[in-house]
């Protein structure tokens, strides 16, 4: 795999304090997460343990997440008692000092706040994997071509500031600019939990830079989200259910070519799903790679058939089939970007655009968290 090139990495409310180890109640309870975290430490040091590594992966993925929820609950602490320090200071000195650094900490402890709640919301078990996420452009040749390039970019500027690895599985580039499609594997805490909700359409309006008139034209490209838990998915996929296609990956001419077949396409025939790779060099690779993204897409189609089942629907859910966009990112004649399923709005769009999307996210977990407890 071909790693996604990283990139570089906003009067406070009044803010509640945790009153003891366990002020968040059903996020982090120290007593439990701490002897879950032994038991793991013994069960990863038995002599046997090693023998078949691919099994521990679940564990080494709770192991990760129970760490980071000690991360955030030590830091909850030690900022609460910054606060408490800072107050009591400023109650006895009333230095503008004194009171600077008081709201300074206030706010540290808001956002950690709001990031704990975040977590809280993510409470699917299938939230904690990481993401397979494919874009598409839609009608409109170059002009959406360019858009999904730049929603590319968006979605590794936002895994680099949360610290997620992402890797191509596939990609296209356009014939003039942008690309033809591109599918990354995202990995790092909450990964797919994070950014399901960006599963949908997504429209731009601007002036073309490809439009010699300037005149404004509006493109879409879709985005799909996929939860991925590599070979551990509880999916059955047989053999005789596939068609397997090898063809010569695409290319911009002369030495990028491929001269032999390498570029694999797998056509699942019960459910009509067709996956591809051509990013590797060997037709092996390739398939391991479209094999993934077969088993992500099954996986999260079983998710659905549950969720209908249960008759558990947000009023968002007509958003994620093409041709209903879920947002709007406008740069001509105002600049503005609106989710359309929360009414949520940022009018720092060069920011955004940028990979800082996690106001946009955190409203539409609020959103659909309201949602499901009417």
């Amino acid at each position: 795999m071909h790693a996604c090139i990283p990139f570089p990495n906003s009067n406070p409310p009044p803010t509640p304090f945790l009153n003891n180890s366990t002020a968040y109640g059903g996020v982090f309870d120290p007593d439990d997460v701490n002897a879950r975290l032994s038991e793991m430490e013994k069960q990863l040091a038995a002599p046997a343990a090693w023998d078949k590594p691919e099994l521990l992966t679940p564990v080494l993925r709770e192991k990760s997440r129970l760490e980071n929820e000690q991360s955030r609950f030590a830091l909850l602490q030690e900022a609460r008692n910054d606060v408490e320090d800072w107050l009591a200071l400023a109650g006895e000195e009333g230095d503008e000092e004194a009171l600077e650094s008081l709201a300074q900490s206030l706010e540290y402890l808001r956002t950690l706040l709001e990031q704990t709640e975040t977590a809280m919301l993510l409470a699917d078990t299938e939230d904690a994997l990481p993401a397979v996420l494919c874009l598409h452009p839609g009608a409109g040749g170059t002009e959406a071509q360019d858009w999904a390039a730049m929603l590319l970019r968006m979605y590794q500027r936002w895994a680099d500031r949360h610290d997620c690895a992402c890797e191509y599985l596939d990609f296209q580039s356009g014939d003039e600019a942008g690309i033809k499609s591109a599918c990354l594997r995202i990995t790092g805490p909450n990964a797919y939990g994070l950014l399901k909700g960006e599963n949908g359409i997504h429209r731009l309006i601007r002036i073309s830079p490809f439009d010699a008139s300037g005149r404004r034209h509006t493109s879409f490209a879709s985005v799909d989200v996929l939860p991925d838990a590599g070979r551990n998915i509880a999916v059955n996929i047989d053999e005789g259910d596939l068609r397997i296609d090898v063809f010569r990956a695409g290319g911009s001419g002369g030495q990028h070519v491929n001269k032999t077949e390498s570029a694999v396409r797998i056509t699942h025939l019960p459910t009509g799903i067709v996956v591809q790779c051509q990013n590797e060099k060997s037709q092996h690779s390739n398939k391991d790679a479209a094999m993934s993204v077969l088993r992500a897409r099954l996986y999260e189609r079983e998710l659905r058939k549950a969720e209908d089942e249960k008759k558990s629907r947000y009023r968002d859910k007509d958003a994620i089939n093409f041709g209903s966009q879920i947002r709007t990112y406008t740069l001509q004649p105002y600049r503005l970007v609106k989710d359309h399923r929360t009414g949520a709005d940022e009018t720092d769009v060069d920011a955004v655009l940028d990979g800082n999307l996690d106001n946009l996210i955190r409203s539409l977990l609020l959103f659909r968290h309201a949602d499901k407890i009417q």
